[in-house]
């Protein structure tokens, strides 16, 4: 029995089963488009081989679409209602026993995952989007790769080169493990009830090697918010606070990295900034 996927009729009649009312709270904005779930799996590139977990499942639209290449499934969902309906919308809709697992826990508090997944798949709330991001590739290093339906502001940032004026520290510190780009733009009018904003497709890559461990990764992404509270301001001011209280000594941290104190965070790559810590780190131990 192959899988089959949600209409808009039928998301509508689950919700008011559910007595669910979309939240802006939540940011529950539910793709009722087959054509658009399916193309997030395209994206993703995801086979009957791959191990995923779903962040936010909702109603389950690209939880099927998913479950339709044959590839298992872990959904995180922190909607109770919607996290006990999941498994009977999967039965109802031709998925196999064993292939959905549902965990019903609020994303950015999950430090455990059933399978070890290896690819990650979310529609991602703008004020939730970064921090589970983060908070999913830095607890699960298994995830080598994924794609993930957020805002625009959000996305552009997330895939923004150095030295563009959206450059910033999610761009950084989301470069700290791999390599990320726009995969698409998404219509509002997939969505259920219709955003007053515009969505796009960001898939990602992990690198094969670790940056570093996590002391780095900390004294990396410290360095790279105060690089970026003060944007406007010249490293050896901005990092003043956290590279040893004045602008002489992040100068001299600076300089040791081989990065002009001169420069703002803007200008700085993720090589520059792990080479930044890892002279601040140095100093420390000398």
């Amino acid at each position: 029995m192959p899988v089959t996927l949600l209409g808009a009729s039928e998301i509508r009649a689950l919700a008011a089963e559910l007595d669910v009312t979309p939240t802006k709270k939540l940011g529950q904005n539910f793709v009722v488009d087959a054509n658009t779930v399916r193309k997030i799996v395209h994206v993703g590139e995801i086979t009957a081989a791959d191990r995923v977990v779903e962040v936010g499942p909702g109603l389950g639209s690209l939880t099927l679409a998913v479950l339709e290449t044959g590839a298992a499934v872990t959904a995180v969902e922190i909607d109770h209602r919607l996290a006990a309906r999941l498994p009977e919308t999967a039965a109802a809709h031709g998925v196999p026993a064993g292939a959905l697992t549902v965990v019903d826990a609020d994303a950015l508090r999950v430090t455990e995952l059933p399978g070890d997944p290896t690819v990650l798949i979310a529609n991602l709330p703008y004020n939730v989007s970064v921090p589970v991001l983060l908070h999913f590739m830095a607890t699960f290093p298994g995830l080598a790769r994924g794609v993930v339906m957020v805002q625009a502001e959000v996305g552009e940032r997330l895939a923004a080169p150095p030295g563009s004026k959206i450059y910033g520290a999610p761009s950084v510190k989301a470069a700290w493990y791999g390599t990320w780009r726009l995969a698409g733009t998404v219509s509002r009018q997939v969505f259920w009830p219709v955003p007053n904003v515009d969505s796009v497709l960001v898939a990602f890559r992990r690198d094969a090697e670790p940056r570093g461990d996590e002391q780095l990764r900390r004294a990396v992404f410290g360095i790279v918010d105060a690089a970026f509270q003060q944007r406007r301001k010249m490293l050896r001011q901005a990092l003043a606070p956290v590279l040893g209280g004045s602008s002489a000594l992040a100068s001299d941290v600076l300089t040791r990295a081989g990065v002009d104190p001169t420069l703002r965070g803007e200008q700085l790559t993720i090589d520059d900034f792990v080479a930044v810590a890892s002279a601040h780190l140095a100093s420390l131990e000398g």
